[in-house]
């Protein structure tokens, strides 16, 4: 199983999952290497037919370990099975207990996505394309509908598309969803994989989010970068509330590392934004930095920002808090200046810090308030060089991506060089709903 980029003009590089530290399976699927010793869980499934209300399903849980002689067996207390709707499952299977009678369709998705999760690794989405073209859809007996499809796109330069949806909707039409996978591919080794849910719930609540992870060579430099993002918007259907995230990751094989997120939200009568950055250039130099403000409608508005930037352990710090409050409140302040009268509204305090790298810091500030200073003390500086989590740690939590099979190309033909500005979007792409409405 090869990744393959190009590397030059026209020139492959391939490189195998192995060179990642990773075995591929007789049955296609990826593990990591070198294989240990682990105890394994054995399930054995059973129906309580005891239990009130019908049939309950059970399992019984063994830990056998097989580093000990004899062979030991643990047993684990019989317990029921996961709610199928639990949100940490996404590939279909999972959302059927073995020993129970499988469903004729998907079972709905009606909860809205979380903040703050940042961007979830491939292995949360559970993302399992089938081979077979698939059509079908069918009626529950709650009145619910159901269909489920899977397809393949093919295009110029080798492109092939791999996608499947599914979804549903009640009855009377007040709750639905909606989810798509696909993987993609093409001769210049773009691989990429994606996600996209959307749906409401009866309460009114409506939510969209989509997961993309993407494999590319760099036009300019040719060297080998995965990229990450996600997107998740929801909206109450009973205040006047919403939120939208946006994050993105890069990495590439020489250790730069670009980290970032795009906030807002609405609570009733509060609004709140935040930004914040972080870029690794792999050789030393560091850059962080992060923007937050909130307003009422009653005019109050509050914030904070701050940025350092870092190498070899010479850089600066600063930042600044603000509030701005509405006429009338108690903290507005007369000041003169210049025989002008003027009504300051508000507060700031900004501060500074100059790191010499000698144990020397500078450090300054001031505020509408009256403080201020200006010192150098003697202290050492403290920065983070590199990624808590890089180039390795992305390239061993992408194994499927780097297992997609692109289209075999065909002697004498060579990838088309005008890369992509944007890639292809994804099938049935939808725009995000609106928080303003």
């Amino acid at each position: 199983m090869e990744a393959t980029f190009l590397r030059g003009f026209g020139t492959p590089l391939k490189l195998n999952a192995a060179d990642f530290g990773l075995v591929v399976k007789q049955n296609g699927g990826v593990m990591e290497m070198p294989k240990r010793k682990k105890r394994r869980l054995i399930r054995c499934c059973c129906s309580d037919s005891l239990a009130s209300n019908g049939a309950q399903n059970y399992c019984d849980e063994w830990l056998f370990d097989s580093r000990k002689s004899p062979k030991m067996f643990v047993r684990i207390p019989s317990m029921p099975f996961a709610s199928p709707k639990s949100r940490f499952t996404s590939r279909p299977e999972k959302f059927f207990p073995r020993c129970a009678p499988r469903p004729t369709g998907p079972q709905s998705r009606d909860s809205p996505p979380k903040r703050d999760t940042g961007i979830a690794n491939e292995n949360y989405w559970g993302i399992d394309l089938v081979n077979e073209p698939l059509s079908e859809s069918g009626t529950n007996d709650d009145g619910s509908t159901w269909f489920r499809e899977t397809g393949e796109d093919l295009g110029d330069n080798g492109f092939r598309c791999r996608w499947a949806r599914m979804g549903g909707q009640s009855h009377d039409g007040n709750s639905e969803w909606k989810e798509t996978w696909w993987e993609k591919s093409d001769w210049t080794g773009y691989k990429e994989l994606g996600v996209e849910k959307s749906g409401k719930n009866a309460d009114g609540d409506m939510w969209w989010e989509t997961w993309r992870e993407v494999i590319h060579q760099d036009e300019w430099s040719n060297i080998a970068r995965i990229e990450k993002s996600a997107q998740k918007q929801a909206k109450s259907g009973s205040d006047n509330a919403g939120w939208y995230e946006s994050w993105w990751e890069k990495y590439d094989a020489k250790g730069l590392t670009e980290k970032g997120a795009h906030k807002y939200g609405r609570l009733n009568e509060q609004s709140w934004w935040e930004k914040w950055g972080e870029n690794y250039d792999g050789r030393g130099s560091v850059l962080k930095w992060t923007d937050k403000w909130a307003e009422t409608e009653l005019g109050t508005k509050w914030g904070d920002k701050w940025e350092e930037k870092f190498f070899a352990g010479i850089g600066s710090r600063q930042g600044e808090t603000w509030h701005l409050s509405p006429m009338g409140e108690k903290n507005v302040r007369l000041v003169v200046t210049n025989q002008y009268f003027i009504i300051s509204l508000g507060w700031s305090r900004t501060w500074g810090e100059e790191h010499f790298g000698n144990g020397k810091v500078h450090k300054y500030g001031k505020s509408t308030t009256g403080e201020s200073w200006d010192i150098v003390v003697d202290e050492e500086t403290y920065y983070e060089a590199e990624p808590h989590y890089g180039w390795a740690d992305v390239v061993g939590d992408s194994t499927q991506l780097l297992s997609i099979q692109p289209r075999e190309r065909p002697p004498g033909v060579f990838p088309n060089l005008d890369f992509r500005s944007s890639p292809p979007s994804s099938p049935d792409d939808e725009p995000p709903q609106s928080l303003s409405n």
